[in-house]
């Protein structure tokens, strides 16, 4: 729909957002993966899959040109997300609207004929048609993961019936649990209301860059909340997580050189406990007002749960030379700070305030930060 709309070539359209995912990637510190499989590449692997679906019995083709899962040949169906096929009624969002041809209601599509469509089909032995949308995920990640997966994350919104179609395939394919772990994070709510297109509310990582945010701010804002848990993300939130990350990385730098990480038990409990970064943010909030432990050590343990989190704390920060304005201000504050005239010294301080600027007073005279 989309290529039509901008009478462009879908794969061009494809490989635009390809290319900005990976950028975003980067920016908010996601490690790149070891492949990054296109559907479209992988056709006759996917008709391979499903030409062994039909073999063993967990598949069949239709006369119109389709190939459907037969649901009720996996008698473990609903282990994820508690479904069972006996309460599954005709017309559940699972059930696509134009598969007459199928043999029970809550079968699904592996590969679908192509009817009129003339764009993003291919040959099939059972004539023209497109992939279905669970077979793409079983037939890459089987091949790529040699039948075997670890852990297999997503949105919660995917784990029916996305998942528990895919989950039938795999199984199906090998013979046993195919995945070992199923991760589901809950929705990501934006001002308290569901980002989407429709909504005009999606908000993009060069939407930050727009406000002068780091994108990491984003991640610790993630990092802020149980990925059980659903979260509502808002811009005074993401500007108060890079206020954070401005004052973590300041002081990284007053805390020594050292290079060192050292483990902390707290933070390793933390994360061994179902991923709970919100504890892991507490416990460096409350290592950061701790004056009974050293720079030193505070730097060594913050360091160790960067490489945790990801959050580029001991980044060199640039410090951007003050306008001309700025410093007469802070010449005036010195000044008015000498002649002891302590309510124009304030006074200046909150116009630098206003500025970005922060006014330290010490022994050997003032000192600015950016805030």
């Amino acid at each position: 729909q989309q290529a039509q709309l901008e009478k462009r070539d879908p794969f061009e359209i494809a490989r635009n957002y390809e290319e900005k995912f990976h950028q975003d990637l980067s920016r908010i510190n996601i490690l790149p993966a070891d492949a990054y499989p296109r559907a479209s590449e992988t056709i006759d692997l996917m008709l391979e899959t499903i030409a062994k679906l039909i073999s063993s019995g967990n598949a069949y083709a239709t006369d119109l040109g389709s190939v459907y899962f037969d649901a009720q040949s996996f008698e473990s169906y609903g282990a994820i997300s508690g479904n069972k096929l006996d309460s599954l009624k005709p017309g559940h969002r699972y059930e696509y609207s134009d598969e007459g041809d199928k043999r029970f209601h809550a079968d699904w599509a592996l590969w679908k004929s192509a009817g009129n469509r003339t764009e993003m089909v291919w040959d099939s032995p059972w004539g023209k048609g497109f992939p279905g949308w669970h077979i793409e995920c079983t037939a890459m990640s089987l091949d790529l993961l040699q039948n075997r997966i670890d852990l297999h994350i997503g949105g919660i919104d995917l784990r029916f019936p996305h998942h528990e179609n895919e989950r039938a395939q795999s199984n199906s394919i090998v013979g046993h649990e195919a995945v070992k772990l199923w991760m589901h994070g809950e929705h990501l709510l934006f001002e308290g209301r569901k980002m989407s297109k429709s909504a005009g509310n999606v908000v993009l990582i060069q939407n930050l860059l727009e406000r002068n945010l780091d994108p990491l701010s984003l991640r610790l804002s993630l990092l802020e909340n149980r990925y059980r848990s659903q979260m509502d993300l808002t811009w005074a939130g993401l500007e108060a997580a890079n206020a954070t990350l401005k004052r973590w990385r300041s002081n990284m730098a007053t805390w020594g050189e050292d290079e060192k990480p050292l483990v902390d038990p707290e933070i390793l409990g933390a994360i061994e406990r179902d991923l709970d970064t919100p504890r892991v943010l507490l416990r460096l909030r409350a290592l950061e007002k701790d004056t009974s432990i050293s720079g030193e050590m505070k730097r060594s343990i913050f360091l160790y749960a960067d490489a945790l989190l990801g959050l580029d704390l001991n980044r060199k920060i640039e410090v951007r030379p003050l306008d001309p304005s700025q410093q007469e201000l802070l010449q005036l504050r010195a000044q008015a700070r000498n002649d002891k005239n302590w309510n124009e010294s304030d006074r200046l301080r909150d116009l630098l305030a206003d500025a970005g600027i922060a006014i330290n007073d010490g022994p050997e005279g003032q000192s600015w930060s950016r805030i």
